[in-house]
């Protein structure tokens, strides 16, 4: 069983085809895995946020950078916002844009 990945927002999918090559590379690996197994790839991959929201971290040499996701019923992971890491903390505007775009997809 294979999962899909969807980007309903076009700054998510160009914050990701901008990201520097060591963070591309690891992007793609773990959205590999999420396309093979899932979702709940879990820490230091994933890390359960609250409600169904999950962020995907992203390491490598240049920097941090992070991805909110959920899954939907039908196998579907959906890419919500993304973002580069300045602080040790996730920034409680991001987590605010994230929490709104997953309510507004669930409600359709």
């Amino acid at each position: 069983m294979t999962w899909d990945i969807v980007y309903p927002y076009p700054d998510v999918k160009r914050f990701v085809l901008r990201l520097p090559p060591t963070l591309l590379a690891k992007y793609a690996k773990l959205t590999g895995l999420m396309i093979e197994f899932g979702s709940n790839l879990g820490m230091p991959h994933a890390r359960a946020m609250s409600d169904g929201l999950f962020e995907l971290r992203v390491n490598g040499r240049e920097g941090i950078a992070r991805v909110f996701f959920c899954a939907l019923a039908g196998e579907r992971i959906i890419m919500l916002h993304a973002y580069s890491m300045k602080t040790q903390e996730t920034p409680t505007r991001e987590l605010r844009i994230a929490r709104k775009r997953m309510t507004e997809l669930r409600r359709e």
